[in-house]
């Protein structure tokens, strides 16, 4: 399998909401960076008990807006929602020997545009 090919069958693992189904993609020795709260998962037994609590109002749906790839390193921009929560992350996923080895997620937030940048920009 490709870099590629695992990245996309990890995000198919995690549409059925099996995160420890989803956690056979990531290696024994997984590390999970999410930067913006400082926290680190380490390993699959992590991984798995993370998204098994996370709070959610309903069943997980993932949808893959973009995904670029070079070598073993796979970038996905993945809309995420539980029917009430709307989500984006941003990942850097490093792969070896058929698994993924780290991922770094960014998760950013939407926030009004500021009125100042009105006249350079389209709104959308």
């Amino acid at each position: 399998m490709t870099s590629k090919e695992v990245v996309i069958s990890f995000w198919d693992a995690m549409k059925s909401n099996d995160f420890s189904k989803a956690s056979e993609w990531l290696s024994e020795d997984f590390e999970g960076l999410w930067p913006q709260s400082s926290e680190l998962i380490v390993g699959r037994e992590n991984f798995t008990a993370i998204n098994n609590y996370y709070p959610a109002n309903g069943k997980w749906l993932f949808d893959i807006n973009s995904i670029v790839c070079e070598n073993n390193t796979v970038v996905t921009d993945v809309s995420i929602t539980d029917g009430e929560l709307k989500a984006r992350a941003i990942t850097f996923h490093t792969v070896e020997n058929g698994l993924i080895i780290k991922q770094v997620e960014f998760w950013p937030d939407d926030y009004p545009a500021p009125e100042w940048r009105s006249k350079w920009v389209k709104r959308i």
